[in-house]
């Protein structure tokens, strides 16, 4: 039998815990009475349809060439979708038989400095030029890129998305989470911590992404509709801080005194915007960020100004600061994402474009929602990542 991980699921009055189990159309390997599963089996199990959770049937010709490319390198949320991508090459190798220059050759690159869409865009026209079987891509920006997929597509070489959607008409397939109802379950879960009264500040990762546009819509619309006496003070975009920061020092340099020192915007760290817009609305008793560098920032911003006691937090995505925040219970609750199988079911599709075997227009590979009562379960702490 097959485990369907665990997922929260948001109703009108209340949330219900959904456990499936699906039977799987192969036959389980098994050592004495212990049954053989690679060690990061669960993550595949979230995945739907599970056409996406294994390599099987994937008979790509020897050498075949698969470029993933991703929103940022160096956050342990997309170090564990490259993990992903990586397994999953090297599951289709190994089961092709692929070794040296027939091995199906499976790439991941990211920009280095987070949701730099002009090193996103560089890195594509680089591996478009290689010419590669299949493209995935994590957008940035969900309308960038149209020449770049224009190209791509006059050249036979299909675009599917991970992570985010993407508003170009041919992309092929796009996994990710279940964003509206993640962002559901996290608006449905801070209202409850609150009582059910009070405001609330979001903070989103963007302002340009599908992902973003999509959490923010659903939470927002969470609240208006089953929680009238909550409210948002203020949405902050984590791309728009540098404009944040000049209107925070010249709404400062107003009203200093003449000995006070002159405040330069690049002098203000992303956590202080976040500490002012903390005291503008002293009346806050929630915080929400929408990704993990958003969660992160929130968790800063509230240790700053001292008010980490008194502003419930919530968010997106578990790394190790995040986790190590729950267990302090400085976290309140977290929509912890399955990156490993965004990254591995990302292959898979990008196999299935290029064999013209079909695909879903979009894959769901799961969440759960994770609070310091549920931390320790193993069917939690399987799907941790750092």
């Amino acid at each position: 039998m097959k485990k369907k991980w665990t997922i929260i699921l948001p109703a009108a009055l209340g949330i219900m815990l959904t456990v499936c189990a699906c039977s799987k159309d192969d036959t389980p390997t098994f050592t004495g009475n212990t049954k053989s599963e690679p060690p990061y089996q669960d993550s595949l199990n979230a995945i739907s349809p599970s056409a996406y959770d294994n390599v099987r049937g994937l008979n790509l010709e020897p050498g075949a060439y698969i470029s993933i490319i991703g929103r940022y390198s160096s956050s342990a949320y997309w170090k564990e979708i490259k993990r992903g991508v990586e397994q999953a090459a090297a599951d289709l190798n190994a089961t092709l038989g692929y070794t040296g220059e027939d091995a199906v050759k499976v790439t991941y690159n990211a920009p280095e400095n987070a949701e730099n869409i002009d090193e996103q865009v560089n890195i594509l026209d680089e591996e478009l030029a290689r010419y590669p079987d299949a493209v995935g891509i994590a957008s940035i920006d969900a309308e960038a890129c149209k020449v770049q997929f224009d190209l791509a597509t006059e050249n036979g070489i299909p675009i599917i998305a991970l992570d985010s959607g993407n508003s170009y008409q041919g992309i092929q397939c796009t996994i990710k989470t279940d964003n509206e109802e993640a962002a559901r379950t996290g608006a449905y879960k801070l209202c409850d911590e609150i009582e059910n009264e009070g405001s609330i500040l979001l903070l989103v990762h963007d302002s340009k992404s599908a992902s973003s546009m999509e959490r923010e819509s659903s939470f927002q619309n969470e609240i208006e509709s089953n929680h009238p006496e909550v409210s948002i003070a203020e949405t902050i975009y984590l791309d728009k801080m540098d404009d944040m920061k000049k209107e925070i020092a010249e709404e400062k340099n107003k009203s200093k005194k003449e000995d006070e020192k002159e405040i330069i915007p690049d002098s203000l760290t992303d956590a202080d915007v976040i500490a002012y817009y903390l005291d503008k609305h002293p009346e806050l008793k929630g915080c929400f960020g929408t990704n993990v560098t958003a969660t992160q920032l929130g968790l800063e911003a509230l240790k700053q100004a001292d008010k980490i006691d008194d502003i419930i937090l919530m968010g997106f995505d578990a790394g190790k600061e995040q986790i190590d925040a729950l267990k302090k219970d400085e976290i309140k609750g977290l929509v912890v994402q399955n990156p490993f199988g965004i990254g591995y079911a990302s292959v898979i599709a990008a196999a299935r474009t290029i064999l013209e075997s079909g695909n879903e227009a979009e894959v769901n590979t799961g969440y759960i929602w994770v609070t310091l009562d549920n931390l320790e379960d193993e069917s939690i702490q399987n799907m941790l990542y750092e």
